[in-house]
């Protein structure tokens, strides 16, 4: 039987940081039960990316692992273009927006999550501390009063792996966790009616190193830059509703891409589908609670998001890196022998303020979409004269940009510039 002081479950972006940010604050062993395998990167584009802000740039800096995502594969963007299909406005944001930046800075970044899971991966398996189980998946997870209990399923009398002890479990196994499920943690839960289409493009114009958005009728299209070596590949985002997301992925390549320029009002030029197209339902999701006797959710499993800012990852990297922050700070206030890293009282502040980002963060993305649902001809023209209005403002936008980078004032150390 081993023992360790933390159990991950997920080996995803989420759950790798959390080790890794752990190992690099404190003497914490760690181990990480996922069997979803790593893969390599092929020439054509992966067509599930995220949006990588200016805090979640900073924690990977801060893990020494950034410089080895950007000189695999990742799109710098240094504008953002929003319009109103079914109106006159429109948002621009650019760098110069925003004066803490030095000119040649970016506003974010578009990375496959193939390409930033592979490095953490690669960084983690080279940690001592840190220990995978990936042949076998959990069965079951047993918490005592002091400790965690974790046993693997067997499928074959020679695959058997001893159960772990822990100190603490975490739930980082994404939106249908597993372990969210077995400690039956409720969960609050809306249908947003909704289905999101993503695929890679070729857009002949080139995407300008600019994040482009259009609201349409029926939910937001977004065109993300990706694959930098040709200028001229878009990630596509389309949130539509399931009738509409079927209908356009039984269309042909070459009328879905017809229907994508038209979208587009061609500011991207004659656009052209170059992979497979998935879609997947969207819905809100959020804990009621993050934290449960030894157990901790983060990321997807404690919260999901709709994907019009792009905000989803960086949530749950921010859960990260504030739980490791939690965890080392009663490492290092106690001794080796009377370690109690699942202090309810740590982590039930942990919980109170990610938990407030995430409704925050809900509560946003809700006014967004239902401002753009209005379809009453009065209100499309007032939204225009809004969306106008804002963009000749240059406090509101600094504002907006300066959240949506995710620079705040309250941020755990390990998302700001400067750490010890």
């Amino acid at each position: 039987m081993q023992k360790f002081d933390v159990l991950i479950v997920g080996a995803g972006m989420v759950g790798l940081t959390l080790a890794l940010a752990l190992r690099k604050t404190s003497n914490l062993t760690i181990a990480i039960a996922d069997t979803l395998p790593v893969s390599e990167l092929t020439d054509e584009p992966e067509v599930r990316v995220s949006a990588i802000n200016v805090a979640s740039q900073t924690i990977f800096e801060h893990l020494d692992v950034w410089s080895s995502i950007i000189t695999q594969r990742a799109q710098a963007y240094q504008h953002m273009h929003i319009w109103d299909k079914a109106g006159v406005g429109k948002l621009d944001f650019s760098v110069s927006d925003l004066d803490v930046f030095p000119k040649n800075e970016h506003l974010g970044w578009i990375i496959e999550n193939k390409v930033i899971r592979n490095v953490l991966w690669n960084k983690a398996q080279a940690d001592e501390g840190i220990s995978f189980f990936t042949q076998t998946k959990l069965a079951n997870i047993a918490v005592g009063d002091s400790e965690v209990f974790a046993s693997f399923e067997t499928p074959l009398a020679n695959n058997m792996q001893a159960p772990l002890i822990a100190k603490l479990v975490v739930g980082a196994d994404g939106a249908n966790s597993w372990l969210r499920k077995q400690m039956d943690m409720a969960m609050i839960s809306r249908d947003y009616d909704h289905h999101a289409i993503v695929a890679t493009v070729k857009c002949p114009q080139g995407h300008k190193n600019t994040a482009w958005q259009v609201f349409l009728p029926s939910g937001p299209l977004a065109f993300l830059p990706v694959f930098p070596e040709s200028g001229d590949t878009c990630s596509i985002v389309y949130s539509t509703s399931p009738e509409e997301a079927k209908r356009l992925t039984e269309l042909s390549p070459v009328d879905f891409s017809k229907e994508l320029t038209a979208a587009s009002d061609g500011k991207l030029g004659a656009i052209e589908l170059i992979s497979d197209r998935f879609t997947y339902p969207l819905t809100m999701r959020l804990a009621q609670d993050f934290v449960k006797e030894r157990m901790v959710l983060i990321g997807d499993a404690a919260h999901t998001i709709h994907p019009l800012a792009g905000q989803g990852v960086n949530l749950g990297l921010l859960d990260a890196v504030s739980l490791a922050q939690t965890l080392s700070d009663s490492a290092s206030s106690q001794s080796k022998d009377e370690l109690n890293i699942a202090d309810q009282k740590r982590l039930k502040a942990f919980a109170r303020y990610r938990k407030s980002e995430a409704i925050e963060m809900i509560a946003a993305m809700e006014t967004i979409k239902q401002t753009f649902s209005i379809k009453q001809p009065g209100f499309k023209m007032l939204r225009g004269i809004g969306m106008s209005l804002l963009d000749n403002f240059k406090p509101a936008k600094k504002l907006l940009i300066e959240q949506a980078l995710g620079l705040k004032s309250e941020l755990p150390e390990f998302s700001q510039k400067k750490l010890n």
